[in-house]
């Protein structure tokens, strides 16, 4: 199940966007989420030692160096891994984008790494004195962020909650059809609180997008009927209505 609203993606910190970037990729290589997991091991390991360090008032450059190897290894990898999965991904995400506000505005998601610049080994060569005096591991992909755009600026700070929102829908409408793409078959879709930020014509306009072939099962929410019923009047796709009332489920007819 795939739900596409969630501020947090956008209105939280680095760690809520890679963890996104990260299950998603997982899905679909096995390798990269083995890798991933081999890196966060060292990575604490590797913290672990820099915090006893300063406790203990001792350092030593070769015992860390162990650590760097596992990071270096794996660290390079999963850096590929993302790129590689965005090349896919953003054209995706800037068609449903475009889909959804009638292409009136710029959008662009931009992968910062510090490995865009140098390689990992550099990186934790020159952020060594840095790492013991913070006593944890300044650089590396743990470090990595997506950037948010809209018309130049960021989605975060000028984007309006309607523009937020449909910069999420777009980027899970985006994750539906990789999915689908890579597992040969339609994830159901949560379009949760969907009208809320959003005008009726976008509304609109995503709702007749889930009435084609090549989206599955939809679930939409609101917590108002009358709105939903009339969007519905408006879109000629197969549907059923439902109230939930203190855990009771119940269908809405046309008469209710």
């Amino acid at each position: 199940m795939i739900s596409p609203y969630d501020r947090d993606l956008i209105n939280e910190g680095s760690e809520v966007r890679r963890r996104y970037l990260d299950s998603v990729i997982s899905q679909f290589d096995k390798v990269y989420l083995e890798d991933l997991i081999a890196y966060n091991k060292a990575l604490l390991q590797r913290n672990i030692l820099l915090k006893k360090f300063a406790e203990s008032n001792y350092f030593d450059t070769s015992s860390l160096e162990i650590w760097n190897v596992q990071l270096i290894r794996y660290g390079e990898k999963i850096f590929s891994g993302r790129k590689e999965f965005l090349l896919d991904f953003l054209p995706l995400f800037q068609k449903y984008f475009d889909f959804i506000t009638g292409g009136k505005e710029t959008v662009s998601i931009d992968y910062r790494s510090q490995l865009n610049g140098q390689g990992l080994g550099d990186l934790l060569s020159s952020s060594l004195e840095k790492d013991r005096y913070a006593r944890y591991t300044t650089s590396g992909i743990h470090k990595d962020d997506l950037v948010f755009d809209i018309d130049g600026f960021p989605v975060k700070k000028f984007g309006s909650q309607g523009q937020q929102k449909s910069f999420v829908v777009a980027i899970k409408l985006a994750q539906f059809e990789y999915t689908r793409d890579k597992k040969g078959f339609k994830p159901v879709i949560l379009l949760d609180d969907i009208f809320d930020k959003l005008d009726e014509n976008r509304v609109k306009q995503i709702i007749e997008l889930m009435g084609r072939d090549n989206f599955g099962q939809a679930f939409i929410t609101d917590t108002q009927k009358q709105r939903v019923e009339s969007i519905f009047e408006q879109v000629n796709i197969d549907h059923k209505i439902f109230k939930v009332t203190e855990g009771g489920i119940s269908e809405i007819t046309p008469k209710d």
